[in-house]
C-alpha cells in the first residue's frame, strides 16, 4: 500500500500552531498570566449598575429616604427660598403654582346632600354652601383676621412648592375668636424642628425630623419649636420656657407630596432645577458684567521705560494707582514712545441665547412646567406644539389641585362641618339650624379646582356636544371641565330665561331654532 503524504500546514495556520504552543509553554513557566473569564453576573449586569472609569463618580448607596432628606433638609430649603426670592424665574414658577392650582377664585365647594336617590336637598346644600363662603371670610376663618380662607390656600400651595410642606394648626372653640369655633394658624414648617431625633420610650413614641410616629410609621404629633428659628426673640424665649410645644395629630394639617415609602418630611418641589438655575444665574450675572465691561471700550497705556505717570490724570489716595478719565468724543494725543493696547472682550457671543434657552428647557422639565410658559418665549412655538405642552402642564396642575383638595382641603372641611353644625351656624331659609345628628348625611360635598379656557375653543365645544348628543360623556362632566356645577348651573340658565320672559326679550335666534327643532321631533 502506497503512503500518500500529509499535507503541510497553510503559513496562517502554522503560525497560528506557534502562538498557541509558545502560549501554552509562556503558561506552564508562569511568564504568562492566563485570561480570565468575567463574572456570570458581571456579564449580565445592568449598564447602568456596572462600576467602571465613566461611573466611578455615580453613587452606589442608598439611604432611607427620611436619611437622604434629614442630611438636606434645612440646605434645601434655604436656598429653594433664597432662589425664590432672588431669581426671576424660581419667582414665576412659584406664581405658575399659585395661579394655577388654587387659581383666582380659589377650590370651589359644592354641597352634595341628597334626600332620595336622585333627589338633591337643594335647601341644605345652598345652606351648608352660603355657611362655608361666611366662615372664609378674611375676619372669620384667619385666627390673625389677616387673611380669607383662599388667601392662606395660595399661601400654603407656594409654601408646599418652596418649603416643600404646608403647616396649619387647627385652633377649635373660644381660642378660635369666630362664630364657628374653629380658626386657623398657618405656620412656617422651619418649627418642625429637622434636628430632634430620638427613639421610642416613656412619654412619646419614635420622633424623626420632629415628626413623632407609632409603631407602624403613622405621625402622632409633631414636635414644634415655641418660636421660629430665625426669629431674634428666639433666644429670650428658649430661656424663658420650654424648646419645644407637642402638638397633637388632630390640632394640625401636614400636607407634603411623598416621592418614597415611609418619608416624613417633604422637599421643595423644584429641587431637581435649582443647581442648574443657580448657575445659570451666575453664568448671566458674568455675561452682564462682560457684556459691561465690553461696552467701555477700555485699555492700557504702555511704554518703554514703564513710566507712565506723566499720562495719568489723578491718582488714588488709598491704592495709590493711577488711572485716567475719558470723555466721550474727544481723542487725546500720546507722548513719545508711549502706546496704548485696547481691551475688547467680545462677549457675550452670538451661542448666549441658545445656550441660556437649553438650561431653560432642562430647568423646566425638573419643575414640570412648561418652557414657553417659565420663560415667557413664545418664540418659534407653533399652535400644535403649544397645544400639546399646554394640555400636558394641565394634567401635572390637576393632579397638584387633587393633592391638595385631598391632603388640605379635606382635613379642614371635615373640622369645619362637624363645628359649624355644633355651633349653629347652618341654617335654613326659615332660619332653622341643620342638626348635629344628621352630620354624615350633610358631610357629602365636593371640592372642585379652577379650570382653564380650551385651547381651540370652538373646535374643543364641538367634539363635547358631539360626545354629550352621543352619549358618550355627561353634561355633569363637561361642565365639571369649566369648574362649574351642573345644577347650579342649570338653576343660573332658568333664572336667566325667566328674567327674559318677564322683561320681554326674546331668545336668542339659536335657541328659538333648536326650541323648533325639538318640537318638530316625534
Amino acid at each position: 500500500m502506497q503512503n500518500t503524504p500529509q499535507a503541510l500546514p497553510q503559513p496562517t495556520a502554522l503560525r497560528r500552531l506557534v502562538q498557541t504552543a509558545g502560549r501554552r509553554i509562556g503558561i506552564g513557566l508562569g511568564l504568562i498570566q492566563p485570561p480570565t473569564t468575567p463574572a456570570r453576573g458581571q456579564r449580565r449586569s445592568y449598564a447602568a449598575a456596572q462600576v467602571n472609569r465613566l461611573t466611578e463618580g455615580w453613587m452606589t448607596t442608598s439611604l432611607s429616604a427620611n436619611a437622604d432628606i434629614h442630611a438636606s433638609l434645612d440646605n434645601l430649603r434655604a436656598r429653594s427660598r433664597q432662589l425664590m426670592r432672588d431669581d426671576p424665574y424660581a419667582r414665576k414658577f412659584g406664581g405658575l403654582v399659585s395661579t394655577n392650582v388654587v387659581g383666582a377664585a380659589g377650590f370651589a365647594l359644592q354641597a352634595r346632600v341628597y334626600d332620595g336617590a336622585n333627589a338633591p336637598d337643594t335647601a341644605a346644600n345652598t345652606a351648608i354652601e352660603a355657611s362655608w363662603a361666611r366662615w372664609s371670610g378674611r375676619t372669620v376663618c384667619d385666627v390673625t383676621g389677616r387673611q380669607s380662607l383662599r388667601d392662606i390656600m395660595r399661601a400654603a400651595v407656594l409654601a408646599a412648592a418652596r418649603d416643600g410642606e404646608v403647616l396649619i394648626r387647627l385652633i377649635r372653640g373660644s381660642a378660635a375668636g369666630n362664630a364657628y369655633g374653629l380658626a386657623l394658624q398657618l405656620l412656617d414648617v422651619d418649627r418642625i424642628d429637622t434636628a430632634l431625633n430620638l427613639p421610642a420610650q416613656a412619654g412619646h413614641g419614635t420622633i424623626r425630623m420632629g415628626v413623632e410616629c407609632n409603631a407602624y410609621g403613622r405621625p402622632v404629633a409633631l414636635w414644634l419649636k415655641n418660636r421660629h428659628p430665625g426669629d431674634v426673640y428666639s433666644l429670650a424665649a428658649e430661656t424663658a420656657g420650654a424648646l419645644h410645644l407637642r402638638l397633637p395629630a388632630e390640632d394640625y394639617v401636614h400636607a407634603f407630596v411623598a416621592d418614597r415609602p415611609e418619608q416624613l418630611r417633604g422637599v421643595p418641589w423644584m429641587h431637581a432645577s435649582m443647581l442648574p438655575l443657580n448657575n445659570l444665574h451666575g453664568y448671566q450675572e458674568a455675561a452682564i458684567v462682560a457684556s459691561r465691561v465690553g461696552a467701555s471700550k477700555m485699555g492700557f497705556f504702555t511704554s518703554e521705560d514703564g513710566n507712565v505717570e506723566t499720562l495719568a490724570d489723578s491718582k488714588d489716595d488709598t491704592t495709590g494707582e493711577l488711572y485716567t478719565e475719558a470723555d466721550a468724543g474727544s481723542f487725546g494725543t500720546l507722548p513719545p514712545g508711549t502706546g496704548f493696547v485696547p481691551f475688547d472682550p467680545d462677549y457675550p457671543s452670538a451661542m448666549f441665547e441658545q445656550f441660556v434657552k437649553a438650561n431653560l428647557r432642562g430647568i423646566a422639565s425638573g419643575m414640570g412646567v412648561a418652557y414657553h410658559a417659565l420663560a415667557n418665549d413664545l418664540e418659534g412655538v407653533s399652535f400644535s406644539s403649544i397645544r400639546s405642552g399646554t394640555l400636558e402642564e394641565r394634567d401635572q396642575w390637576m393632579m397638584l389641585q387633587e393633592w391638595f383638595i385631598e391632603s388640605v382641603m379635606e382635613p379642614i372641611y371635615a373640622e369645619w362641618i362637624g363645628s359649624a353644625l355644633a355651633f349653629g351656624q347652618i341654617t335654613l331659609f326659615n332660619g332653622a339650624p341643620l342638626p348635629l345628628a344628621k352630620k354624615e348625611k350633610f358631610s357629602a360635598h365636593l371640592f372642585s379646582g379652577r379650570r382653564w379656557e380650551w385651547v381651540d375653543p370652538l373646535r374643543d365645544i364641538q367634539a363635547d356636544i358631539a360626545a354629550v348628543d352621543a352619549g358618550l360623556q355627561s353634561p355633569q362632566r363637561v361642565a365639571s371641565k369649566l369648574g362649574r356645577d351642573y345644577e347650579d348651573l342649570l338653576v343660573e340658565i332658568k333664572a336667566a330665561a325667566d328674567m327674559r320672559q318677564r322683561i320681554g326679550v326674546p331668545a336668542p335666534v339659536s335657541q328659538q331654532q333648536n326650541g323648533n327643532n325639538q318640537q318638530i321631533q316625534p
